[in-house]
């Protein structure tokens, strides 16, 4: 079974004295259900699942229920012989978003104490602003991602003992040997190749097989093409949905990599104010990340976003190389030289810093150029540019010279990450390997001040 480092979380919360309801938060196919599945039968003497999407596709017998009795009453239709008390009692309700109803009730069934409830949806930003009565301080509410790298390594033979020696190599900014080295490199490779989905990486573990693994992805590029069908009623949008989705992998190779509104219908003239709603459902999905631009950044980011430029990427790696490379694992894997790998590479990195907790920005000035990403640095009230490169020309950066030269923004230091093994400070910048963004983390024990 696949290490999960969100398992943690959730046990640590059922355990605790608070009664609050969880909700976990994420794209299809990343894992929710099937990590929720193992903690409660393992967890508590009755584990009950009641799947919304299932049963709005099949008998329909929670779907008009707006009462807590009348949900009671049904459960007990259907797991009677399943359902004790609130101590020994997991109610799983899945796809919540399918009956959006159910978000309103988690405060009543919270209150009422007859079981303990637990949660988990996408699309969930999208269906609590349509909630009549959103359930404030009866919920938690959880994001998950799919595997990090961090958890991809676990499912490649690294125990605890070598991720925390790995992490503290990181924040004693030590290089690793060259063997060392090599390896880490090679599985973030293919990492970049496999991605994060369970699925995806069960079947690379088991057959080592490209093929299967792209069948994989393929299929769940699919499903995310027909939830977007299911949500959207209006035909007309959930197709610029699928646009929008189709046009990422391509985006990502332009310069400029974000998204530009004529290019959506090929139209001169439109503005990505009249795509808020397809942006919204990419994001909200989990299926995109978004990447705000920034042309005047200060600490805290959020204050200085520019609204009308949009990085997306895809939410897993392996599905963007899947999309570009198809079965052909040399450009990756033997880093061609023909083949500029940079939209990959941040591809990851952003996927990395997100399952980190960071909101992610990215530095954008006429006059001086473009970095890759900008987070927060809580501790020190400034900002952490970083810039991810993939060839050998990593210390060439000019754009990032720019902004730190710039006394108005006050940024105290910088990130490289790259191929190359050694880790070292030049001036204001840090340079380090790519595989050291998976301890880039916004709220723990990171080293990211120390920069």
């Amino acid at each position: 079974m696949l290490y999960r480092k969100i398992s943690k979380e959730i046990e640590a919360h059922l355990a605790s004295p608070s009664d609050k309801i969880l909700v976990l938060e994420g794209a299809r196919q990343i894992g929710k259900s099937f990590i929720i599945r193992e903690i409660g039968n393992r967890s508590y003497k009755n584990f009950v699942e009641v799947n919304f999407a299932e049963d709005d596709e099949g008998p329909q017998h929670f779907k008009n229920i707006h009462s807590t009795e009348a949900f009671y009453f049904t459960l007990s239709m259907v797991a009677g012989n399943q359902l004790g008390n609130f101590e020994d009692t997991l109610i799983f309700l899945d796809e919540i978003q399918t009956y959006p109803q159910y978000l309103t009730m988690l405060k009543f069934f919270r209150q009422e104490r007859r079981y303990r409830f637990i949660a988990s949806g996408s699309l969930l930003g999208i269906a609590l602003r349509s909630t009549t009565s959103i359930p404030v301080g009866s919920i938690i509410r959880k994001q998950m991602y799919q595997l990090d790298f961090e958890e991809f390594l676990m499912a490649n033979n690294f125990n605890s003992e070598a991720i925390d020696g790995l992490r503290e190599k990181f924040k004693n900014k030590e290089s690793l040997s060259e063997e060392q080295h090599q390896h880490l490199l090679g599985l973030f490779r293919r990492y970049l190749l496999i991605g994060g989905m369970p699925d995806a990486v069960n079947v690379y573990l088991e057959t080592h097989n490209i093929v299967k693994v792209r069948e994989i992805q393929d299929s769940i590029k699919t499903l995310y093409g027909d939830d977007a069908s299911k949500y959207e009623q209006d035909s007309q949008k959930h197709l610029l949905i699928r646009r929008i989705y189709d046009m990422i992998p391509s985006q990502m190779e332009n310069k400029k990599k974000r998204i530009v509104a004529k290019d959506i219908r090929d139209k001169a003239g439109d503005r990505f104010v009249q795509y808020q709603e397809e942006f919204e459902y990419l994001i909200s999905s989990g299926i995109a990340l978004d990447v705000h631009a920034v042309s005047n950044p200060r600490f805290p980011l959020s204050e200085s976003v520019h609204k009308n430029l949009l990085k997306l990427y895809l939410n897993d790696v392996g599905m963007l190389t899947a999309q570009l490379y198809r079965n052909n694992l040399r450009p990756v894997l033997e880093d061609e030289r023909s083949v500029n790998l940079g939209a990959v590479y941040e591809s990851a990195v952003a996927q990395q810093l997100k399952a980190n907790g960071h909101r992610l920005f990215y530095y954008d000035n006429r006059k001086k150029g473009e970095v890759d990403f900008l987070i927060d640095d809580y501790s020190n009230t400034s900002i952490l540019p970083i810039e991810v490169k993939s060839g050998k020309d990593y210390s060439i950066h000019s754009a990032l010279n720019n902004l730190l030269s710039t006394p108005d923004y006050h940024v105290k230091s910088a990130i490289v990450l790259s191929n190359d093994r050694e880790v070292r400070q030049e001036s204001q910048v840090t340079y380090m390997p790519v595989y050291y963004a998976l301890f880039l983390d916004a709220q723990g024990e990171s080293g990211t001040v120390e920069f």
